[in-house]
């Protein structure tokens, strides 16, 4: 078994927790949809936002909606480039895997335009 990362990212609407939480939701269910993840291939997760979304912890959304109780998780905000989009949360969840698993990202609302 090794461990594959799979990244994926959305923009928010605005910076209020509700928005977050959506965001985190639609994101993290797709995210595992594609990807066929159950919680027990999570060896961890890693949020970043950007500076202008900072209402609440998108950890906390993935603990309390997702179950994710005993899957690792940190947040940070991501590196202020000019010109880089904002309000855009962005996550990295490493899985345990065969090395067969070819991951899926997932980019989202705005976010898809960091793909093209």
């Amino acid at each position: 078994m090794i461990s594959k990362g799979i990244r994926g990212a959305i923009t928010v609407n605005e910076n209020t927790p509700e928005a977050i939480e959506n965001a985190v939701i639609k994101l993290l269910n797709e995210m595992t949809k594609r990807n066929n993840i159950e919680i027990d291939m999570i060896s961890h997760a890693i949020f970043t936002l950007t500076e202008d979304l900072n209402a609440e912890f998108p950890a906390k959304y993935a603990r309390i909606n997702l179950k994710w109780h005993d899957v690792p998780m940190m947040c940070f905000h991501e590196l202020s480039v000019p010109g880089s989009l904002p309000k855009c949360l962005r996550v990295l969840i490493v899985v345990n895997c065969g090395e067969s698993f070819t991951p899926e990202f997932v980019y989202l609302e705005g976010a898809e335009n960091l793909r093209k």
